[in-house]
């Protein structure tokens, strides 16, 4: 296997407040009265994963600062922030998985795969991070274990979900190793889903499938436990 060159760092401007007609740069009191008057439940999700990167150190904490009462609302989300962000949710679901991929072998945005898992556990943030500073936690898996030590999470729950998505994860690290650019889907060639199996592992032979065996099976576990936990 040749080294090949890293993948391009893409940094999705639409995605700013106000999308691509929003401005690039904004003022903390700026961001403030956004988030105050027109943010969307989503918004206040995304920012459950927000923290400072690069740049004045002492600008990012105010930022962390501001964004807390957005991101761990007081007394939880409203009945309508949740039928929003489940509608989101379905939506991405139906349209954003290509046309013609294995939707059970997506690990991003499949039943079970990354997005499943992290919703779930955000929703319980969004739900009880106001009165529960351990939840306060831009990390997933800590997010996890702080459920898990409130009661808000079955410890059997949190072992589903962290097996799909540890499995996931390393499925799409992979992905990106072998063929040097990143991927979301479990690879249709057999030879390329080897590869990513052997890097993972697996023993030659029967590597591929006992690879998607292993996914498969997670992902279906976590589905389970993500439908009964997030769409309720």
């Amino acid at each position: 296997m040749l080294p090949v060159p890293d993948p391009a760092l893409i940094v999705d401007a639409d995605l700013r407040p106000e999308g691509r007609q929003g401005p690039l740069v904004r003022t903390l009191a700026s961001y403030r009265a956004y988030y105050r008057r027109w943010s969307a439940p989503w918004e206040a999700q995304a920012l459950l994963r927000a923290e400072p990167a690069a740049g004045d150190e002492d600008l990012g904490a105010r930022f962390t600062r501001m964004i807390a009462e957005f991101r761990y609302p007081l007394d939880g989300i409203s009945p309508a922030a949740l039928r929003e962000i489940r509608r989101i949710k379905a939506r991405m679901e139906a349209e954003r998985i290509p046309r013609g991929a294995d939707r059970a072998l997506h690990v991003k945005l499949g039943p079970g795969g990354l997005s499943d898992v992290e919703w779930t556990v955000q929703l319980l943030q969004l739900q009880h991070a106001h009165a529960l500073p351990a939840l306060r936690t831009t990390r997933t898996g800590a997010a996890m274990d702080a459920a898990v030590q409130a009661g808000l999470l079955a410890a059997g729950d949190a072992l589903q979900l962290t097996a799909a998505w540890e499995l996931a994860a390393r499925i799409r690290n992979a992905i990106v190793l072998v063929g040097g650019r990143p991927g979301d889907t479990l690879p249709a060639r057999h030879r390329e889903l080897t590869a990513v199996a052997r890097l993972l592992g697996y023993l030659p032979g029967d590597a591929a499938q006992a690879l998607e065996q292993d996914y498969r099976r997670a992902a279906r576990h976590a589905r389970a436990v993500m439908e009964r936990l997030f769409y309720g």
